[in-house]
């Protein structure tokens, strides 16, 4: 596993980590993606930020928390930055990103108490030292074939009273206006729909793949978990967007143009090309109008005592 996502090929329902989930780990070219993981991750910071001062209210500060499918491990180190007196372990079964994520820990001081952990979900947590007492899952959970059976283990992993964080869902983001003056207007929410379809080939294609009703909080009642909370949360950056957000924004629309421009007409992809043209004054490198704007749902549940 490896961070955010974006797994929509980082459109509309990116949450930091994992557009290349179904990439063979061997031949995937991590080193390429991981700037684009650590961007979004850090355009979403203050996001994340948000969530943990949530999780933080819900009791005791955590001894050890684990990141599971950590990727590159910025949220790793928010999470070792937001509870200075636990440790973390980012677990991802990319053992360049966690290269990254042990290099981004030095840099940020925390390094003595952030380690990582390579191997593959949900099995790796069994080598875990000790049991967790916060177990965070970024978009991870449905990059498992048998999700019930993953809550199930994230549960195992827990210590008693310990809570499993998970991130799944929300709202896909927007970063263009409906009508952008050319093309048809509505292009993201076509691609949504485009991106809707793949989601469902990616879930159908998993490894012991089970279909699933996608109610939360009834997946963690029936993994022995109390639900105790379902809340989303917001990142909004109105225009004008800096450049750093512009390239994120590129980004996302090219890994989009690359993945599934064949669901997209002729015209949609016209367009595409024309919002990735740099030189182009109507394309997302120059026009005044783009936004980044989207919510993602965090559920929260607690282990029996």
């Amino acid at each position: 596993m490896a961070q955010h996502h974006d797994h929509r090929h980082g459109h509309g329902h990116q949450h930091g980590r994992d557009e290349h989930h179904g990439h063979d780990h061997d031949d995937f070219d991590w080193n390429r993606l991981a700037p684009h993981l650590e961007a979004q991750a850090e355009l979403f910071a203050p996001l994340y930020r948000e969530v943990m001062d949530w999780l933080a209210r819900d009791g005791a500060e955590p001894g050890l928390i684990v990141d599971a499918g950590s990727g590159p491990g910025v949220i790793s180190g928010l999470f070792a930055e937001a509870f200075p007196g636990a440790r973390v372990v980012a677990v991802d079964g990319a053992e360049p990103l966690l290269e990254r994520a042990a290099a981004r820990a030095a840099r940020l001081g925390v390094g003595d108490r952030l380690s990582t952990l390579a191997g593959e979900l949900p099995g790796v947590l069994g080598e875990l030292e000790y049991p967790a007492d916060l177990l965070w899952a970024s978009n991870s959970l449905h990059h498992l074939g048998d999700q019930r059976a993953a809550l199930a283990a994230f549960a195992d992993s827990l210590a008693p009273g310990g809570t499993v964080a998970i991130l799944e869902s929300g709202l896909p983001a927007r970063f263009l206006p409906r009508d952008l003056g050319f093309g048809r207007p509505g292009l993201q929410a076509r691609i949504d729909g485009v991106e809707s379809v793949w989601f469902s080939r990616m879930r159908e294609e998993l490894p012991g793949a089970v279909a699933e009703a996608e109610d939360w909080p009834a997946l963690l009642a029936a993994a022995g978990l109390r639900h105790t909370g379902t809340r989303s949360f917001l990142r909004d950056v109105p225009a004008p967007l800096d450049a750093d957000a512009r390239a994120y924004v590129a980004g996302v629309l090219g890994r989009v143009r690359d993945a599934i421009g064949e669901g997209l007409d002729a015209d949609d992809l016209a367009t595409l090309d024309r919002l990735l043209d740099p030189d182009d004054e109507a394309g997302v490198h120059r026009r005044p109008d783009v936004f980044v704007l989207a919510a993602y749902t965090v559920h929260r549940a607690v282990k029996p005592r």
